[in-house]
């Protein structure tokens, strides 16, 4: 015969005192742990979403980011050549020959600095990343001292906003347009066009080579052309695949990070959950008695205990959850492994750890009531009776 649900819901209501701060431990841990989660899937998905399917990044062999990269003009104008790249307006080919360098600025406020990445562009660059839309200002000027800043730089750098003027390279650059890329990697740089700053950084090559593919499928081989030229010492990816390489190292840092804060907490909170529930076993030697005296067997009290004590941590995931989802109206910033320039970006709560934290939750609540359930369904008739 099962002990019915109402019994294990009132003896958690009854002790209300416990009941909340066990469960308010509990929320504690499932908030740290949503929240590292969300961090990490914010990072992903804002560098993923960065890059498009069907675009083509071309660095050099070996490179682990356009910052580390170098492409030749000669080397360029072999690719531009490549059958698969797509056609633009005018028959031109829809390719932009990129720079990226990192120079230091100082942020609003604070003052203190920080890297960030500036990123020449030629007009095929905006037509190659349709995300970018420029929502102040106007384009910067092809061979002046013009550029666009993203819109996190500009709300976050001083000399960012509008109409303001940055020096870097020995030369004053003003802000004449301020673009969104939405959350994506894109609002957290500076544009100008490419061949001024490689001027004026005195760099004479590139750092990579953007295309659109004229058909999708046939990036296999196009990157098998690419890698296998002995002009050309070069390696080809999806723009989607590069960004999401980017988010790797840093992801796998955060994973590493919460996963050992979340094991440090979740074993006080294992033990808070344990403590409460052997305490209600103490207290309930009597009532337990009765209900095998009434013909409960000892496995419908095992349920009963450990229905309590899941029913605790679901309580706490819930709460954790609640206000793990509150993260999502903050953006943070962080310096990129890969690039070693910051990168604003929010939290973000998926199904997926929506699910990954309710079941922490019930795995944490399991472990804290399975040993106090097993001490009260194997306590005799007699004994419980006795105490009482």
């Amino acid at each position: 015969m099962a002990i019915p649900f109402s019994y294990s819901l009132r003896n958690l209501w009854t002790r209300r005192l416990t009941t909340v701060l066990t469960a308010s431990g509990m929320a504690l841990v499932v908030f740290v742990f949503a929240s590292i989660l969300m961090l990490s899937e914010g990072l992903r998905k804002t560098l993923v979403q960065t890059g498009s399917a069907d675009n083509v990044v071309v660095i050099r062999k070996g490179s682990a980011s356009e910052v580390q990269s170098g492409i030749e003009r000669a080397q360029a104008a072999v690719v531009e050549t490549e059958p698969q790249v797509t056609l633009g307006e005018r028959g031109r080919r829809l390719l932009a020959r990129e720079l990226l360098v990192l120079i230091n600025l100082p942020k609003r406020g604070s003052g203190t600095t920080s890297q960030v990445t500036i990123r020449g562009i030629q007009p095929e660059s905006l037509l190659l990343r349709p995300q970018v839309r420029l929502i102040r200002g106007r384009m910067p000027r092809p061979g002046s001292s013009e550029i666009m800043a993203g819109a996190s730089i500009a709300r976050r750098f001083r000399g960012g906003g509008m109409g303001e003027v940055l020096r870097f390279a020995m030369r004053d650059w003003t802000v004449v347009g301020i673009f969104d890329a939405g959350n994506r990697a894109f609002s957290s740089e500076i544009w100008g066009d490419a061949d001024q700053l490689m001027q004026a950084f005195r760099r004479p090559v590139y750092s990579s080579l953007i295309f659109k593919l004229a058909d999708s499928s046939a990036f296999g081989a196009v990157k098998q052309r690419i890698e296998n030229d002995p002009r050309l010492t070069l390696e080809a990816r999806r723009e989607t695949t590069y960004y999401a390489d980017q988010s790797e190292m840093m992801a796998t840092f955060l994973n590493i990070l919460g996963l050992s804060l979340t094991v440090i907490f979740s074993l006080g909170a294992i033990i808070g959950a344990m403590i409460t529930m052997y305490s209600a076993v103490a207290n309930r030697t009597g009532e337990i008695g009765t209900l095998r005296a009434l013909g409960f067997q000892r496995r419908s009290i095992l349920v009963a205990f450990l229905l309590e004590s899941l029913l605790l941590g679901l309580v706490g995931g819930c709460v954790g959850l609640f206000f793990a989802s509150f993260l999502q109206l903050f953006t943070i910033s962080t310096l990129n492994f890969q690039t070693f320039s910051e990168l604003a970006f929010s939290f973000t709560l998926t199904v997926g750890i929506f699910y990954k934290s309710l079941l922490f939750s019930l795995i944490m609540g399991f472990i804290g009531g399975v040993l106090p359930a097993f001490r009260a369904s194997r306590k005799t008739i007699v004994e419980a009776l006795r105490v009482t």
